[in-house]
């Protein structure tokens, strides 16, 4: 007789599950890895894991993190779905199906956003959710590198991450039309894996992770306890001139002039019970799980 699958729901604590939870993510994501996100500690109690088990092994999951969502100046609790699959060879049995619903049952009447891939995009409207559309920002700004620059600094380092954490949890958000607060974890994920920009310190409570590219600055997130001097802290970011800073978020508190250079085409956002603003916006790139 074939075994059944079978839920479970597997927390920060369940560390000698954490490996087949890991192995899973390597196989269906194939560029995605939790392993170095997990040796850092990172897992905590707001991220979750329904994961389906068939001998022994996870083959299907839909991972729930929850969420401080910041929706026209309101402060909004919420989730973020992420790690939403089944294996190829099993797929077609309804297990990330199963998976779907019993994530979507925990996170009950609040808010649930989620990023698909291009591949998935008429699954999740099965669920309640609907497409929004996210934007690109860019700002004409001219700069020179300044004589002392920010040091770079990695989230390998753990008296680093810690510090970095600290700030992360205090941190105003960029945006009042559609952001978050406090998802440190989650932009160490992206650190990690290697897919976050270099992360520099301008002082103790202000950390950015921004490169510069072709005359372009791009800004990628800001983690800062209180309003930053822009003019006086982007030549301690370059290392070559700019004449543009483009944004991993919804610019408008520090950069009210910036402007919207289009849509961004494969952010594939999807929102549950959550009525995102009309305005332009972008989520921020690294509170994306």
């Amino acid at each position: 007789m074939n075994p059944a699958p079978s839920l479970r729901v597997l927390t920060h604590r369940d560390t000698d599950l954490h490996a087949a939870y890991c192995d899973y993510v390597a196989q269906v994501f194939t560029q995605a890895d939790f392993r170095r996100w997990c040796e850092w500690g990172q897992w905590n109690e707001d991220y979750l894991a329904f994961s389906v088990f068939l001998d022994g092994r996870v083959v299907a999951n839909a991972s729930p993190m929850r969420m401080r969502l910041v929706i026209e100046g309101a402060d909004v609790d919420g989730w973020q779905l992420g790690a939403v699959g089944c294996l190829p060879e099993l797929r077609g049995r309804g297990l990330a199906r199963a998976a779907m619903h019993a994530a979507l049952a925990h996170c009950g009447d609040q808010p649930v956003l989620l990023f698909a891939n291009d591949s998935v995009l008429d699954f999740y409207p099965r669920f309640g959710f609907t497409p929004a559309p996210q934007s690109l920002f860019a700002l004409d700004w001219q700069a020179r590198p300044e004589p002392v620059q920010a040091p770079v600094l990695d989230l390998a380092d753990a008296s680093v991450r810690a510090a970095f954490l600290r700030t992360a949890a205090s941190a105003r958000p960029l945006s009042q039309r559609f952001g978050a607060r406090n998802y440190g974890r989650t932009a160490t994920w992206y650190a990690a894996n290697g897919y976050a920009s270099p992360l520099r310190r301008l002082d103790e409570d202000v950390w950015v992770f921004a490169q510069t590219e072709d005359l372009v600055l791009t800004i990628e997130d800001v983690f800062a306890a209180a309003p930053v001097d822009w003019p006086a802290a982007i030549g301690r970011l370059i290392d070559q001139p700019i004449r543009e800073l483009r944004f991993g978020f919804t610019p408008e508190r520090d950069w009210t002039q910036a402007r919207v250079l289009g849509e961004e085409a494969d952010a594939g956002l999807f929102a549950r019970n959550l009525v995102v603003p009309a305005s332009p916006n972008r989520f921020p790139l690294l509170a994306r799980t």
